[in-house]
Parts: C-alpha cells; structure tokens; sequence
C-alpha cells in the first residue's frame, strides 16, 4: 500500500539528484510565478503546473528532467503529466529547497 501510494504521489526510489544536475539534468519548478520569485534554485526553469501542458515544447523528450515544488505534490503531478507526454527521465526531486 505504501509502494502504491509513493508512485501515486511521483516519489519513487531514491535519485542521486546532485549526480544528475553535475551531468546536465533540468530542473523545472512548477510552483507559481510568484512563489518562484521569492526564491528559486538556480539556473532552474519556471514552468507552473496549471501552465506545463501548454509549455511542454520547452522540453525536450530525451531531457533527463527533476520536477520541484513548495512541497513536492505538484512536482509529483508534473512528473506524472510529463511521463504521459513521452518523457522518460523524469524524476521528483521534491522541495526546491531541497535542490539548493
């Protein structure tokens, strides 16, 4: 129950997010314009969620992609809408604060 309700939520088994920035991965936000405002990590791309599907075409499938929020719910809704869009390397990296 607890394996569902992790693959539910986007989180799955644990990624070495600093090995897949060092080696170019994007990071998209998905919080709001002005919650991204107020801090950010850098270097990342603003995409907010309720924006994501009209923006994908900033994205490249074949991108190795880590999703980041406020508390990483919505980076686990990006996840799973960028995963049923044709990308493959997405991945929830949970708190922006936590990429910093």
């Amino acid at each position: 129950m607890i394996e569902f309700l992790k693959n539910l939520l986007g989180f799955g088994p644990k990624i070495d997010v600093a090995a897949l920035i060092k080696s170019g991965a994007k990071i998209v936000d998905v919080r709001t314009v002005a919650e991204y405002k107020q801090g950010h990590v850098k270097g990342s791309l603003n995409l907010p969620l309720q924006t994501l599907t009209s923006n994908l075409s900033k994205l490249k499938k074949d991108d190795v992609i880590i999703t980041c929020c406020a508390s990483g719910m919505r980076s686990g809704a990006a996840k799973r809408l960028l995963k049923s869009h044709g990308f493959q390397q997405v991945h929830n990296g949970g708190t922006w604060m936590s990429l910093r």
